[in-house]
């Protein structure tokens, strides 16, 4: 009955001819009309739908100075003044975080088939491990396509640190660094310019690694200390500090979003206050970012934090709110990535404009696919996501964890000695 009204007002003949041309189209009709009934509107009045807001990135981070107010013109990301949003479309926004949060991140260690309810499902994840490495291969198995690559060509290594150098742990303090592992990031970045970009503060990676051979990016590139230009030119319109590292090397420091340390510092304090009473909850403060960690939260506290962690930012629009494996990070608003750092340290490292370098990034969270995005994008190198489970990444290649990542950096290392001997 609801239909043929619908059809009489919006003309019989017309709606019929256009209802027949495709009747997939009577489906979407039926929800149609039953949004309508349920919104119970009148059938000469518009239905109007406040649309979610959005923030517009600016092409690149642009010059600035210390403002004596938030936000800077240039420098962040478009976040205009919004309306209030209706309680339903924050609800949905709420259970989206918390659905975000429970998928967060795959077991440390894969369960055996003895963890499991039967072998039948031990076996349907394997098979789906393998029909997703159809798609991203191992960079092992794949290894002498990589070298056939390589060949001839300048290497600039990348690499995450948390889930890629070192295992997830249940506490960050605790994620170090093996003796092997270390032995083979040193062996790399002795043939290689290689670089670690993590999300951490670039002091406690550096405390983690102990390695000065490399050039390391904190706080998801927000804080890096990399080789002085090889040309004074550059595209990028902030301009690095130029200092010195522990052994007295010149370097230069790039910190895009200094200005912002007064903010996260009050930030990561009120934060700190609100989910103290949340068992299991931990803050890190990774000087241009906060972590908010949850991997030992209970799972029906999950909403809790994330409830105290929105309701502090509210106060500050020029933060946003991100989320990585188990962790609720916040971070300034501004145009920068882990993909911006990878281009940075390639225009310092003077091979932005050559056509015989091979970057290649390896990580294994969320935040890396800005990098493997990147070079995706310019055809020019190509990622390797560390996961023990399938996921849609950007990355061309995979490693399952660590121990693979250690593998793979040796034979790295192996064949450019062979190549050069």
């Amino acid at each position: 009955m609801g239909l043929m009204r619908f059809m009489h007002v919006c003309g019989d003949k017309t709606l019929r001819r256009w209802f027949f041309i495709d009747k997939r189209f009577a489906a979407v009709l039926r929800g149609s009309l039953v949004l309508l009934m349920d919104l119970k509107t009148s059938l000469n009045s518009p239905v109007f739908v406040d649309p979610l807001p959005s923030l517009a990135l600016p092409s690149a981070v642009m010059t600035y100075t210390t403002p004596t107010s938030f936000p800077a013109s240039g420098l962040y990301l478009n976040t205009p003044k919004k309306k209030p949003l209706p309680s339903k479309i924050e609800e949905v926004r709420a259970a989206g975080w918390l659905d975000l949060m429970l998928a967060s991140s795959p077991p440390r260690k894969r369960q055996g088939k003895e963890f499991l309810p039967n072998d039948i499902q031990a076996d349907d994840l394997d098979l789906r491990y393998h029909n997703w490495m159809v798609k991203y291969p191992s960079a092992l198995t794949s290894f002498e396509a990589i070298t056939e690559l390589a060949r001839g060509k300048r290497l600039a290594l990348f690499l995450d640190y948390d889930g890629t150098l070192s295992p997830i742990v249940d506490n960050p303090a605790n994620a170090v660094m093996s003796d092997e592992m270390r032995a083979a990031v040193r062996h790399v970045a002795s043939l290689f310019p290689t670089a670690i970009i993590s999300g951490r503060s670039r002091d406690k990676v550096f405390d983690f690694v102990k390695l000065t051979e490399l050039y390391y990016a904190g706080s998801h590139g927000m804080d890096i200390m990399g080789p002085v230009r090889k040309s004074e030119s550059s595209g990028h319109p902030v301009e690095c500090v130029r200092s010195t590292d522990s052994e007295g090397k010149e370097v230069n420091l790039f910190q895009p979003a200094s200005e912002f340390l007064p903010m996260i510092a009050e930030v990561f304090h009120n934060l700190s206050g609100s989910i103290r009473d949340i068992d299991g909850a931990r803050m890190e403060d990774n000087k241009f970012c906060v972590s908010v960690h949850y991997r030992n939260v209970a799972p029906h506290d999950y909403e809790k934090v994330h409830q105290r962690v929105t309701n502090v930012l509210k106060d500050y629009p020029c933060l946003r709110l991100t989320h990585g494996r188990k962790v609720l990070e916040v971070r300034p608003v501004i145009d920068w990535n882990k993909g911006k750092a990878v281009e940075f340290l390639l225009e310092s490292l003077g091979l932005s404009e050559s056509d015989d370098v091979l970057p290649i990034y390896v990580g294994d969270d969320k935040t890396d696919e800005d990098a493997f995005k990147v070079l995706k994008a310019n055809n020019r190198g190509f990622g390797i996501l560390v996961s023990s489970v399938p996921k849609d990444s950007d990355a061309f290649y995979s490693l399952k964890d660590p121990a693979e990542v250690m593998e793979f950096l040796s034979k790295l290392a192996a064949w450019k000695e062979e190549e050069s001997s």
